[in-house]
């Protein structure tokens, strides 16, 4: 009988993991970007991290990032955004997208880090898409 409870902890530990590996934390942070959603986004930050917005590059607390990208986005109004590339290596997670606001197109660059139960963004880069010819 306690073979069988350990067994069948193990296999439901297993159905926990596989959800967990499946779970993308980009998914509700870009519907947050796309939408242009500063309160929502900023609640995925870290306590202290680094966020840099058009040339201009922080190192602050969550509610002066929060403010930060409130005041970017209220300056160019998202209309869309998409992630292009991910990548993650043990409890970080990187992503690449196009963020399309203010009729122009800005290269948002996010990593996340899995810290005390939940991912949570460390640095936050916005930068004009620059074309090369």
């Amino acid at each position: 009988m306690i073979l069988l409870t350990l067994l069948l902890a193990l296999v439901q530990d297993r159905q926990v993991l596989a959800q967990d590996e499946g779970y993308d934390v980009f998914v509700p942070i870009s519907k947050y970007i796309g939408k242009g959603d500063a309160t929502r986004l900023s609640a995925w930050f870290a306590d202290n991290l680094e966020i840099t917005v058009i040339s201009s590059t922080n190192n602050c607390s969550k509610n002066q990032a929060r403010q930060i990208t409130k005041t970017f986005f209220d300056n160019y109004t998202p209309r869309s955004f998409a992630i292009t590339h991910k990548a993650s290596r043990a409890n970080m997670k990187y992503a690449l997208g196009a963020l399309n606001a203010g009729g122009e197109v800005f290269m948002v660059t996010l990593f996340v880090n899995y810290k005390d139960g939940g991912y949570q963004i460390q640095q936050l880069k916005i930068e004009r898409q620059t074309s090369v010819y």
